[in-house]
């Protein structure tokens, strides 16, 4: 992974907000972390002439956090959550910034579409990458998870209905089995409030069996990913963006149980199992679409084809699925990102 490259797209990106043209999410460091990651440095400061320009600046804070319940999910607080975890990880290590906060944001998961997460799976992985690579303590690096976090923070919003997991199934049945919200009308956030009128929603959403041991977790997370990964090429033309999302943040969730304790792995899995389950529910339609036509590629030739694509979903879906292959060697999950192309 070439870091140089890296922390100078992270450096640029540093003086923008995490949202622009309202709450749509900067997409901008999660991609090019994917690029520099799979061999495409060439390609990111091109990339990013382009896409900056769409940005905002980083917001001013208004004043201090001092009571961070009470600042929780306000997005006006976002200038001072940025300024918050700047200073948290000045002074104290990036794994124990990350674990006392992980399991305060974790029932927050669909902060900003679930992009909170996602931005942070993508920054762990950054640091977890450097420390391998002698350059961990990068501070750009650092910076880069403590915008995350911010983000995070700021649009923190939970799934309604979400609670510990109870049932007894496993994540692909219930996955299988999840009802659609009828109302199709609105963003997330508006069709997210809905959910708690869908006959069944919260016994599906508790069905899965909780995670016993962190294996547990992880095996439960692994599936997950590739059930969502196959369910796009089902379900991905109805809202080919928004579904990506499905994939996406569980994605984020196993990348980082690396920096985790392990007692925080069997939440985590819950927390992804539902944000999963209400990107599914909300914009998933109730019947699969008949198999797409996708040429087939291998990985890298995948991920390639996203890069040369540029839409930042679908390299951040190329990027998932790539982990996918890795982790179940099903060479279906591929095609996944190859139909995003075609979509988006």
């Amino acid at each position: 992974m070439d870091t140089g490259i890296l922390d100078e797209a992270y450096r640029r990106l540093h003086h923008t907000g995490p949202e622009f043209d309202g709450w749509l999410s900067n997409h901008g460091p999660m991609a090019v972390e994917a690029l520099v990651r799979h061999g495409h440095v060439g390609r990111v400061h091109r990339w990013l002439d382009g896409y900056l320009r769409r940005l905002d600046e980083r917001p001013r804070g208004l004043r201090p956090i001092d009571d961070w319940r009470e600042a929780l999910g306000d997005p006006k607080r976002a200038g001072d959550w940025l300024g918050y975890f700047e200073r948290e990880l000045r002074e104290r290590p990036w794994r124990e910034v990350l674990g006392s906060w992980w399991p305060r944001l974790l029932p927050g998961i669909a902060a900003g579409a679930t992009h909170g997460v996602i931005r942070v799976g993508h920054a762990v992985r950054a640091l977890l990458d450097g420390e391998a690579g002698q350059a961990g303590e990068s501070p750009d690096r650092r910076t880069e998870l403590g915008q995350a976090l911010g983000y995070w923070a700021a649009r923190w919003q939970p799934v309604p209905g979400a609670g510990p997991l109870a049932g007894r199934a496993d994540v692909v049945d219930a996955l299988d089995s999840l009802p659609r919200l009828p109302d199709r009308t609105g963003g997330i956030r508006d069709r997210l409030s809905r959910l708690p009128d869908v006959p069944h929603w919260s016994d599906a959403l508790t069905a899965p069996r909780p995670a016993r041991i962190p294996a547990d977790a992880q095996r439960g997370l692994t599936a997950l990913v590739h059930r969502a990964s196959l369910d796009y090429l089902r379900f991905g033309h109805e809202n080919p963006v928004m579904l990506v999302h499905a994939v996406t943040a569980p994605t984020a969730v196993l990348r980082t149980l690396p920096a985790l304790d392990p007692p925080l792995w069997a939440p985590s899995l819950a927390a992804a199992w539902s944000a999963t389950a209400a990107v599914t529910a909300v914009y998933a339609p109730a019947h699969p679409a008949g198999a797409p036509a996708v040429q087939p590629a291998d990985p890298a030739e995948t991920f390639a084809r996203a890069a040369r694509h540029g839409d930042e979903h679908v390299v951040k879906l190329a990027d998932a699925v790539l982990d996918s292959h890795a982790a179940t060697g099903d060479t279906r999950v591929l095609a996944a990102a190859g139909y995003a192309g075609q979509l988006i």
